[in-house]
């Protein structure tokens, strides 16, 4: 059935996981008044004027959508005010100054994918997967000045299963961070909802942004570390090492536990399907992968005719 509830709501929010919210919401009969999502940029091939997926998406439902470069901006501000939202929603977007997360009576409600205080910071879901989490899930909390901090409104849990990349536990979040958000703006309009302050400790594991400089194969973890880590970037930002001076985006291992006694971090391979990096305790087998200059491909395919004196033959 759909929700009756009045509540004039504002969306902010950029990609994907964003989208299938404000989806969610819409279908679930909120009235969202307007849309702010990030100015239109070029990208892709070619690289084209290309709208985020909650600007596209806004647009084809004729939702008012702004796109400020300057969320302090007075004009932006003004017009902002003038939908007179009970409440903003906020997912995937970026910081807000108090001026706007301050502005409606109701405050403004975020979603976090982890459970916090959990996770905070950009990367979430990626720093799960590369921890090695058995369970996440998801948090609403109100906004305040200290980022991912504001009182806890709903959390829901999810289990992350041992061949889960950060690919597929984002669209597990994002499937239960949209009930979790419908969840939370009914409680919110029938007044039934508590916010929990966030309880800080000694033992929280933060989400810091993924750069080039955190994204690189260390290949002195453990094999169990490695498979997660690289498990953890998939399909973005790709964890990466170097094989003959060129970079080496790496999609896809397998561990192999196995005594050696070879260093850490020695490429091996039988030239025809078989392409692995000696670590402790056994061996990193590359399965699908891409070398600077070429496409992504499979080991197979990359070994066809590929030689190189930084491959040791397999003894």
């Amino acid at each position: 059935m759909k929700n009756s509830h009045k509540l004039r709501i504002i969306f902010m929010g950029n990609p994907e996981f964003a989208r299938y919210h404000l989806e969610r919401m819409l279908v679930e009969g909120f009235n969202v008044v307007a849309v702010i999502s990030a100015a239109d940029k070029p990208g892709g091939r070619g690289m084209k004027i290309q709208s985020t997926p909650v600007t596209t998406f806004a647009k084809s439902k004729n939702i008012p959508c702004l796109q400020p470069t300057n969320l302090k901006n007075t004009n932006f501000q003004k017009e902002l005010k003038s939908y007179k939202a009970d409440i903003q929603v906020v997912i995937a977007f970026r910081m807000l100054p108090e001026s706007v997360w301050n502005m409606p009576p109701l405050g403004t409600v975020n979603l976090h994918a982890s459970l916090l205080p959990q996770y905070r910071g950009a990367a979430p879901i990626n720093w799960a997967i590369i921890n090695g989490e058995k369970r996440s899930g998801v948090t609403t909390f109100r906004l305040k000045h200290e980022i991912d901090t504001g009182g806890i409104l709903i959390q829901n849990e999810c289990d992350v299963a041992t061949n889960d990349t950060a690919g597929s536990l984002h669209n597990k979040l994002m499937t239960l961070g949209a009930k979790t958000m419908v969840e939370t703006l009914r409680r919110i309009s029938d007044k039934s909802i508590e916010e929990i302050p966030q309880i800080d400790s000694n033992n929280l594991k933060s989400a810091p942004k993924l750069f080039s400089h955190n994204t690189q194969i260390n290949w002195d973890m453990s094999g169990y570390k490695i498979r997660n880590f690289v498990r953890g970037l998939h399909p973005y930002p790709i964890a990466y090492t170097f094989l003959d001076g060129k970079k080496l985006k790496v999609y896809q291992v397998n561990f192999v536990n196995k005594s050696h006694n070879h260093p850490v971090g020695k490429f091996f391979s039988d030239y025809k399907k078989y392409l692995a990096v000696s670590v402790i305790g056994g061996y990193i087998e590359l399965l699908e992968i891409k070398l600077q200059g070429k496409r992504q491909m499979m080991i197979s395919d990359f070994l066809n005719g590929y030689t190189s004196d930084a491959l040791e033959p397999i003894l």
